[in-house]
């Protein structure tokens, strides 16, 4: 599939001067953290290394120590013709009509082509079964795509058809018409059974790939919890999210001090190769029937046995001070069942 619009493109240009913050560093990792979410240091060393940045109009190698006042230009190439090819990968089909189809995103899986990361990605998958995809419009490789989940999340997406859904859709993530409920497994003993987490979210600014709470120059964010299930160390939360920040869950648990478990951006290793992160429930406006339908996905097995584990563990052991002032034990709610019979393509 040809997403490319056909026009001529010019290399993108990005200048800057090295600040006193960023002085000393390699110039591959400085680039990298200006750059941000998307250029891998590996791409970056690439760009270095194919004469795209110069300091000071000289080209230099990776290792370069940047110092103040440094004039740094960086080059980056645009392909003329870019392609999408489809990809034999397997799927988990929770709905489809003529409309719009119903995924279970596994972990591990990129929703679509970016730095880093041009092979397996959803929207290949997707292309391998169904043929053709809408165009976002943008020139980017997202056709039908209207929504992103992390690479590492698993869970609920709804992915457009046409181009009346694909309309339809991101209006409504726009507007935030969309619900969504995500669960999730965070480190400690969260104090309250349920809480709003109202804090504002930016870029950081001395690692461009991360997001964090920032108060002055931050966008409004809110995610409501509710917990589930406490198993001590461990603590199972049903979360709902009235807007839709990068990285919002995982940044808002941080904060609270209670990472997402496997979470290692977001200091939440805790024994699980992965952050814990499921989107459980996705409602909106059916782009064909103009009716409210709402989709569900299982929790995925990875996480139901270490909840297994975690839970297994915090029985076998006796009550202790953290457990009596953390709440009761043994309170749990069961997630949802999907509302269509799982398809695997």
């Amino acid at each position: 599939m040809n997403v490319s619009d056909g026009t001529s493109k010019m290399a993108e240009r990005i200048e800057f001067a090295v600040s006193p913050e960023e002085s000393g560093k390699r110039i591959d990792k400085c680039i990298t953290l200006k750059l941000g979410e998307g250029y891998s240091r590996t791409l970056v060393k690439d760009l270095i290394e194919s004469g795209n940045v110069t300091v000071d109009g000289i080209n230099v190698k990776p290792r370069h120590s940047v110092m103040v006042g440094e004039h740094i230009i960086v080059s980056i190439p645009v392909v003329g013709e870019q392609f999408l090819e489809p990809e034999n990968i397997p799927l988990t089909i929770l709905h489809e009509d003529e409309h719009i189809v119903i995924v279970n995103k596994p972990s591990g899986m990129v929703v679509h082509p970016g730095a880093g990361n041009s092979k397996g990605t959803l929207v290949a998958a997707l292309l391998y079964h169904l043929g053709s995809l809408p165009e976002a419009g943008d020139g980017q490789l997202r056709p039908g795509i209207v929504h992103r989940l992390d690479k590492d999340t698993t869970g609920v997406m709804v992915v457009a058809k046409t181009d009346k859904a694909m309309r339809c859709l991101s209006e409504q993530f726009q507007q935030r018409e969309v619900k969504k409920t995500y669960l999730a497994l965070v480190g400690g003993n969260l104090e309250m059974d349920n809480g709003i987490v109202d804090a504002p979210i930016a870029r950081q600014k001395t690692d461009r790939k991360k997001m964090g709470v920032e108060f002055s120059a931050g966008r409004a964010s809110k995610t409501v919890y509710h917990v589930l299930e406490r198993f001590g160390k461990f603590t199972l939360l049903r979360i709902d999210l009235l807007t839709g920040r990068t990285h919002q869950i995982r940044v808002h648990m941080q904060y609270l001090g209670h990472p997402v478990v496997g979470d290692i951006v977001y200091g939440g290793k805790m024994g699980f190769s992965r952050q814990a992160l499921h989107a459980e429930t996705l409602g909106f406006t059916h782009p064909g029937t103009a009716e409210f339908v709402k989709f569900a996905a299982p929790l995925p097995e990875d996480m139901i046995e270490f909840i297994k584990r975690v839970k297994k563990g915090f029985s076998d052991a006796p009550l202790s001070s953290g457990d009596e002032n953390g709440g009761r034990r043994g309170r749990r709610s069961k997630p949802e069942a999907p509302t269509d019979k799982p398809e695997t393509i």
